[in-house]
Order: structure tokens, then C-alpha cells, then sequence
């Protein structure tokens, strides 16, 4: 009831017009002060929200939803099979896809969603999520080649986001492995790779995307480490539905050729947008740290660290790269 109560309050307040508490309590069934308290928490999942006395209750800022039909609207060809699922609050869009395995699944079928209640990054890390400021997306993929292969989905879906910024925005981002996208040296974006399948057969993939849009001032507070967001990089004014669909047709155009060619196609382009290529760097790996110099990554999406003079392979796990300066 509270969610369908919220939702309700997000249709009426995207109109940027002014909506009665009293006449929502009304149609809702409830009082006016339960209305208040719905309200309040529109403002938690960071909705600018000001009530005027005799008035009611307005957003400082009108609210472009994502609209599924806008999206499949532009959709390209190789992407038009896909199924798109638009969400206004759910838990996680990684969670959602993962609980609809195995059979109530399509290949490429996608969602999206306005508020994630239990966003996640890497290592269980929260992703803050605001409501309708950024793009949470999560993509499910049938990995016919199977775990083995899963290590590169991160470098396929870093390639695609700096495929879609780049034609929509003219914007040239960074990628860090092994799941950041970086903007003039701060993270703008995140990947979380969900897997559930045999180590020796084929596998579900979920992809997860985040990208930081126009970040309100108080979820900024929220972000415990630097960040930036892409509408202050660019003069274009940011079209999410146009965004979140160009998305979709650069992640499964690189997912098919992935899915062809493996990752030989994508390493040279990895290495020159890759933040630490070339850079003396520190890999921290549990309470171990190594320091070396980052030469990009190898054909199966793992980091290649030269430490005096020889090269290492290293394929993931709980581990991170940050720069020594």
C-alpha cells in the first residue's frame, strides 16, 4: 500500500503543478497527515518536494519520467527484440532480473528504474540512488561461452556506456578497471556484474549500469568518495528516454560481438581510453598491496600489472586499483 501510495504521488507531482494533500488523502483513503508522511519520504529518495499553505505540495523542478514506449521507440535494429521494463521503486534492477531466473527471462530484456531502495555496487558497497536524477540499468545475458568469459562483461559494459556518451554528448570518458567509468578523474559511473551458473557450462549474466546524471544536493552528501555527474560536463540537455535507450543498442551490439569475437577487438580501445594506462599504480587485494605499473588488460579482461620488469595477469576478485599520486 505504501509503495502504490508513493507512486501515486510521483505521477501527480511530475506535472510540476501543485497538488492538494487534502484532495490525495481523499482519493488515497488516508489523512492528510499520512499524506505529509508520504511526502517526507518522496523527499528521502531525494525529491525536492515544498509545500505552500492553501496550495499543497510541489516539486522545485518539473519530473521527465522514463516512458518504456519512448524508449522502445529508439530502439536500433539489433536491439528492438529486447524487453524493457521501467520501474518507478524497486529494491535493485540487478536484484529484479536475478529473481525472474530461469524462465521468466528473455535474452537482452532490460530494466530500468527511477529509485533503487537497496542499490548496490562492487563488494556490497550501497549505490546511491536518488529518485529520477540518473540511470539505473540492468541488463540479463545468456553467456554461452560461460564463466570463464564473464571476467570481460565488465570491459564490455564500460566500453558500451563510453560508446553511448560519446555519440549522444561528445563527452570522452575514462574506464578503470575493473568496473568504474571515470570523467576528468572522478568516477561518473559504475558496472555490477551479477552471475548465477555452472563454472564449466553456460551462465546467466545480469549487467548492471549506474550512471551519475545531475546529482541532487542532498544525495551528494550521501557520496562517500569523489564523484561527478554528466550533465555538468556537457551543455546538451540530458534526455534520459533518448539516453537509456542508446544505452541498450551500444551494450548489445557490444555483447554480440563479445559473444563472436570474445574481447580481441575491444583491448586497443580499452587501453587508450584506460585512466591508469601507463601509470604507476597500487592493486590492494585484502590486507596485501602491490605496487606497479598498469599496462591494460589481456583478451580475457584481466589487468596486466608489471611488477620490476615482468607482467601479471590479474582476474578479479576482491580487489582494487587506485593511483599512487
Amino acid at each position: 500500500m505504501a509503495k502504490a501510495i508513493k507512486e501515486l504521488l510521483i505521477q501527480q507531482l511530475a506535472k510540476g503543478e501543485f497538488v492538494s494533500g487534502q484532495l490525495l488523502g481523499e482519493q488515497l483513503g488516508v489523512s492528510r497527515t499520512a499524506v505529509a508522511k508520504h511526502v517526507k519520504s518522496l523527499s528521502d529518495m531525494g525529491l525536492d518536494v515544498f509545500r505552500v499553505t492553501g496550495k499543497g505540495y510541489k516539486l522545485a523542478e518539473p519530473l521527465i519520467l522514463l516512458d518504456k514506449d519512448n524508449i522502445v521507440s529508439l530502439l536500433a535494429d539489433e536491439a528492438e527484440q529486447s524487453v524493457v521494463e521501467v520501474h518507478n521503486i524497486i529494491d535493485s534492477t540487478n536484484n529484479y532480473l536475478m529473481r525472474r531466473l530461469p524462465n521468466q527471462i528473455q535474452n537482452g530484456q532490460v530494466c530500468f528504474a527511477e529509485y533503487q531502495s537497496a542499490g548496490r555496487g562492487r563488494r556490497g558497497r550501497q549505490w546511491i540512488s536518488p529518485f529520477g536524477s540518473h540511470i539505473y540499468m540492468s541488463m540479463y545475458w545468456y553467456l554461452e561461452q560461460g564463466m570463464s568469459a564473464a571476467m570481460g562483461l565488465s570491459t564490455v559494459a564500460a566500453l558500451a556506456v563510453s560508446d553511448a556518451i560519446k555519440k549522444l554528448y561528445n563527452v570522452e570518458v575514462q574506464l578503470k578497471w575493473p568496473n568504474d567509468i571515470y570523467l576528468k578523474g572522478v568516477k561518473l559511473a559504475g558496472i555490477l556484474i551479477d552471475l548465477d551458473g555452472q563454472t564449466l557450462e553456460p551462465c546467466h549474466c545480469v549487467i548492471g549500469i549506474g550512471i551519475n546524471l545531475n546529482m541532487p544536493d542532498k544525495s551528494a552528501e550521501q557520496v562517500d568518495q569523489p564523484w561527478t555527474d554528466l550533465q555538468a560536463n556537457t551543455t546538451v540537455d540530458i534526455d534520459r528516454n533518448q539516453l537509456a535507450a542508446e544505452l541498450i543498442n551500444c551494450l548489445t551490439k557490444r555483447l554480440q560481438s563479445h559473444q563472436i569475437n570474445g574481447l580481441n577487438d575491444m583491448v586497443t580501445e580499452w587501453r587508450q581510453q584506460d585512466y591508469f594506462y601507463n601509470k604507476d599504480v597500487k592493486l590492494i587485494t585484502g590486507q596485501k598491496e602491490t605496487i606497479g605499473i598498469c599496462q591494460g588488460i589481456n583478451e580475457q579482461g584481466a589487468l596486466l600489472l608489471e611488477v620490476d620488469g615482468n607482467i601479471k595477469a590479474i582476474y578479479g576478485g576482491e580487489v582494487s586499483l587506485r593511483g599512487l599520486s
